[in-house]
């Protein structure tokens, strides 16, 4: 068997990664802030390290935690924060501290799964968790988008410095996901579902199970070329152009 970790694995989009991970018999170490209460009724393999995602002790505890019951393949980097600030209104340390809140936490992860890798002499896949708005911005969302920006060059510079280490780093950037987050903004705002399906071309948003099962395969023997690529789990909002004659 083999062992996995997860970032922000207690719910959401990172709660059906260690779900789909786990149904395989894999132990998956979740990093989250929750506490074991935030996992639900979650199987006997998976695990829980508690703290933050961007510190380095909390993530070497978790390789730690996950190599102690199963070589260690796999690592997701899905925990994010979503914090407000504005060129206008913050000042500028702030919105650096705000940027970095999110790219810490991948990098973070990236250091500590290409050490432990490197220092086992294995192979090793790395998946970031990116979204569509690293390349197409949505408005009042300037850290985040330049987080993820920044989260997808680093996913291709890994690529480049550690594939000849047999470790393999990926991304995939989404759309908008289903979540219970998605859930109370959808209560508040109605009109959110006809607007995401115009825009996202196959008219509705996206599933966690769907991302996961995105990510699974490039955790996979079955990706054991794909490297360095940022794959879109977006259902076509990336590549979906504004028509002025549109109906």
């Amino acid at each position: 068997m083999t062992s996995y970790v997860v970032t922000g694995g207690a719910q959401g989009v990172g709660r059906a990664i260690v779900d789909r991970l786990a149904a395989d018999g894999s132990t998956v170490v979740v990093v989250d802030l929750a506490d074991l209460a935030g996992l639900g009724a979650a199987p006997a393999n998976v695990r829980l390290v508690t703290g933050d995602a961007s510190d380095a002790e909390v993530t070497a505890r978790a390789a730690a935690e996950a190599e102690a019951r199963a070589p260690l393949v796999g690592w997701v980097n899905n925990a994010a924060v979503f914090p407000e600030a504005s060129l206008t209104s913050t000042p500028p340390v702030d919105v650096l501290e705000a940027i970095t809140a999110n790219l810490a936490m991948a990098l973070t992860g990236c250091h500590t799964a290409v050490n432990h890798f490197v220092a086992h002499g294995r192979p090793g896949a790395i998946v970031n968790i990116s979204s569509h708005q690293a390349q197409r911005p949505v408005r009042g969302a300037l850290p985040y988008a330049t987080a993820k920006a920044a989260v997808e060059g680093l996913t291709r510079a890994l690529a480049v410095d550690h594939g000849p280490d047999g470790v393999r780093t990926n991304a995939v950037a989404l759309g908008s996901i289903r979540t219970s987050r998605y859930d109370d903004y959808r209560e508040a705002h109605p009109e959110v579902d006809a607007q995401m399906a115009g825009l996202h071309p196959l008219g509705r948003v996206g599933t966690a199970a769907e991302v996961a099962e995105a990510v699974a395969f490039l955790l996979s023997d079955g990706a054991g070329f794909v490297n360095g690529a940022v794959l879109p789990v977006d259902g076509g909002r990336s590549v979906n152009g504004p028509d002025p004659e549109a109906r």
